[in-house]
């Protein structure tokens, strides 16, 4: 066997990661194991997913690695999506316990026990520096493992106090205990981060600093800085909650049983367990369990959950419905057409969720900064040690104590945590409101944008266009143009071909029987219809294959003129006629246009439609426009642009996936196909074009709020760096610098949770 064939992608739920640093540690630990390659530490998304070679090291190495490291790990089953593809979206564990049968849990405390277990398999204690237990999601702080820490070092401290007051003499020995008893399970993790290779954690410095105050008979402000460093502990798990819970949300969306329709009957099946083709009843009040359509029944549909969209919509048999969206009005019969994890809420989810393996250039190079950064404060923290005391003869005690305060303040969780927190916030943020993005990448991307290109059809406008010319040739009579061309069109989704195709119903004309359909890129359709090939296509293209004389050419072009689209319908050198139609724009998009501009951002049309029809598109809009492009011309203007800034591509068709790609941001339109929308960076849900300045400035504002945090993190750093050299501040200043810096970036993060996007500055 090769060893590409050895290798097997593994995945798994890791409970307790509240700041940067954690992933970090964990991503190192595993990182050295041999045969491990790709590794992967989601924070907000408690995820570790990499490559693994089983023949040099077993997934319960791994497991029993992260554990060492004092968190929680549970593999995550391949039928996991089905349920939920973020932890703790069913249930208060984080992880479906049914899809892990078979697997061996021991070790692992899951379900209640894990809010009372105090070791697990590694012999390591929960106290220090605790991670959060998912048994504890949505108990008050002082329920949670964390928070009963916090009161045991509390009551620790205050009985030193009380022993101090009531026996001076041995006060000073109550605070070295009260220190060792709630130093040692921090020190325990020290030590096991030590033996990974891991020297330079916040752990170790924790440990070294209050060891270092009771050599220096600071044992007071040790005991202090062992209880601040629990309270910030709680901050940071608390904070670090609160950002997930906007993302863990989403998976609520989608209710957890159906009413399955069975011939005359109904009966409660779980949501997970729909199948396509089945049939769902789904009552006034009900969240719709599955993407579907509705078979029977006519009723408001309610789609604010998944795109934003405030008004219900009233949907009838034929149209499509979301999952998680709410019947509002009357009884639907909906049949089923993805698979539970498939579906819009978990497609969704997965782009959340895989989105924080899309890291941020800011967020890649504060990671290499930080790795760096904490082995300099050591560094610096020894010399101001050693260095006054035996260059200059200063007092051991005072550069001693200075140089343990620049240890606590040299931990990087703060600068760590600043982007991923902010980025987490702002995908919820879109996500809530129909505007998806898969990263930090895109969202830095797309804060960059100064020009925006779209595709005309079904993007800027409606791409549901109505036939409104039928010009038969010779003797061709126009219900005979109309079988010809709907049978060229059958099966296809394209606007155009759903245009001619509903004519033709409206006409009462059936399709001639066609085989063998091929899209001509940019140019039309062929198929065999009759025995014979028959075309639908542009004007020109027809007149390159003798499609269309000079007066059928000039009828086009009027049509074209007049905003409308012209298709030549032709067999081999027989033309047959001409269909025009009209698509009109969407009503919001002179709006986007606007609101672009007025942000500094250039609009350009780019279609594959005729000049004067995208003239007329253009014109009534007030942009720019490129026209009679094919696939091939898209992705070379946007390359060349693309040289001269960031640029934002917008499309919602199979003939935009090359140029959404080559796009700094590639933006599907919610409605279009799924190889746009998985090609693309982002998706907007809910077709409307005021989106895509919405859109970026959510980017514009995350990446503010970017700023503000690396600002707020090293600027705490250096303020407090300073005054701990100059002895102005102590050892318990410092622990609250450290851990105030990471409750102050993870809060602001939060704001964004709070942002409006569709408001202008």
């Amino acid at each position: 066997m090769s060893e590409a064939a050895r290798e097997t992608s593994c995945d798994w739920t890791v409970t307790g990661m509240d700041c940067g640093s954690c992933a970090t540690k964990i991503k190192d630990a595993v990182a050295r194991l041999p045969g491990v390659s790709g590794v992967e530490v989601g924070i907000m998304t408690e995820r570790l997913r990499l490559t693994l070679d089983e023949a040099q090291t077993g997934r319960d190495k791994i497991e029993k690695t992260v554990r060492a490291l004092g968190y929680q790990i549970a593999p995550r089953a391949a039928g996991e999506k089905k349920d939920s593809v973020l932890p703790g979206a069913h249930d208060g564990h984080g992880h479906d316990h049914a899809a892990h049968e078979g697997h061996d849990h021991a070790g692992h405390d899951h379900g209640p026990k894990a809010a009372s277990a105090k070791r697990d398999d590694s012999g390591h204690g929960s106290p220090g520096h605790v991670h959060d237990d998912p048994a504890d999601r949505g108990k008050r702080w002082y329920q949670t493992a964390k928070g009963k820490l916090v009161i045991f070092t509390a009551l620790l401290l205050g009985a030193a106090c009380v022993i101090e007051y009531l026996a001076p003499e041995i006060g000073k020995w109550a605070f070295v205990a009260a220190c060792l008893i709630g130093v040692a399970p921090v020190a325990q993790r020290a030590f096991a981060a030590l033996r990974m290779g891991q020297p330079f954690t916040i752990e170790s410095l924790m440990t070294i600093a209050a060891i270092g105050a009771l050599f220096i008979n600071a044992a007071e402000e040790a005991a202090l800085v062992v209880f601040l460093f629990a309270v910030g502990e709680v901050l940071e798990g608390v904070a670090a909650g609160k950002a997930r819970d906007g993302i863990r949300a989403l998976a609520n969306l989608v209710p957890k049983t159906a009413q399955l329709v069975t011939g005359d009957t109904t009966r409660e099946v779980p949501a997970a367990s729909l199948a396509i083709g089945q049939t769902v009843l789904v009552r006034p009040g009900d969240r719709i369990p599955a993407d579907g359509e509705i078979v029977d029944g006519t009723s408001g549909v309610d789609e604010s959950p998944v795109t934003g969209e405030s008004v219900p919509k009233t949907r009838g048999p034929g149209d499509a419905v979301f999952a998680g969206a709410i019947n509002t009005e009357a009884a639907l019969r909906v049949k089923v057409t993805k698979g539970a994890e498939d579906n819009t809420i978990a497609r969704i989810i997965r782009l959340v969720e895989e989105a924080e393996e899309a890291r941020a250039p800011t967020e890649r190079f504060i990671d290499r900064f930080s790795r760096w950064y904490m082995p300099a404060i050591v560094a610096v923290a020894a010399l101001v040690v050693v260095v006054p005391p035996l260059a200059f003869g200063q007092p051991w005690d005072t550069w001693v104590y200075r140089g343990l305060a620049l240890l606590l303040i040299g931990c990087p969780c703060a600068l760590v945590i600043s982007v991923p927190a902010s980025i987490a916030s702002a995908m919820s943020t879109g996500a809530r409101r129909g505007l998806l993005m898969k990263g930090g990448a895109v969202i830095e991307a797309a804060a960059k944008v100064d020009v925006v290109t779209f595709d005309k059809t079904g993007t800027l406008t409606h791409g549901r266009p109505q036939v409104t010319d039928l010009v038969p040739f010779g003797a061709t009579t126009e219900a005979e143009l109309l079988a010809v061309a709907a049978g060229v069109e059958t099966g296809s989704s394209h606007p155009l071909a759903i245009a001619i195709l509903n004519k033709a119903k409206e006409a009462g004309v059936s399709a001639l029987p066609s085989q063998d359909a091929k899209a001509l890129m940019g140019k039309g359709v062929v198929a065999t219809v009759g025995g014979a090939a028959a075309f639908v296509s542009s004007p020109r293209y027809a007149m390159e294959h003798g499609g269309l004389d000079g007066l059928s050419l000039r009828h086009a072009t009027i049509y074209e003129e007049d905003g409308k689209t012209a298709v030549a319908v032709f067999r081999e050198k027989t033309p047959l006629g001409l269909i025009a139609m009209r698509d009109e724009p969407r009503a919001d998009a002179k709006e986007a246009v606007r609101q672009l501009t007025a942000m500094g951002v250039t609009s350009i049309i780019l279609t594959g439609d005729n000049p004067r029809t995208a003239a007329a598109i253009a014109g009534s809009l007030g942009l720019k426009f490129e026209a009679d492009m094919m696939p091939e011309d898209k992705l070379a203007y946007i390359r060349e642009i693309g040289t001269q800034g960031g640029v934002m591509m917008i499309g919602d068709g199979i003939n935009d996936a090359p140029a959404l790609k080559q796009a700094s941001v590639g933006v599907a339109m919610g409605s279009g196909t799924d190889v746009a929308l998985e090609t693309a960076d982002a998706a907007i849900l809910r077709d409307r074009v005021t989106d895509i300045p919405a859109t970026i400035r959510l980017s514009r504002a995350a990446m503010a709020n970017i700023r503000q945090n690396v600002t707020i993190a090293l600027g705490l750093k250096a303020v407090f760096l300073v005054t701990s050299v100059f002895g102005l501040t102590g050892l318990w200043i410092a622990i609250l610098a450290d851990t105030g810096a990471t409750v102050l970036v993870t809060l602001n993060a939060l704001r964004l949770l709070r942002f409006n996007p569709e408001r202008e500055a």
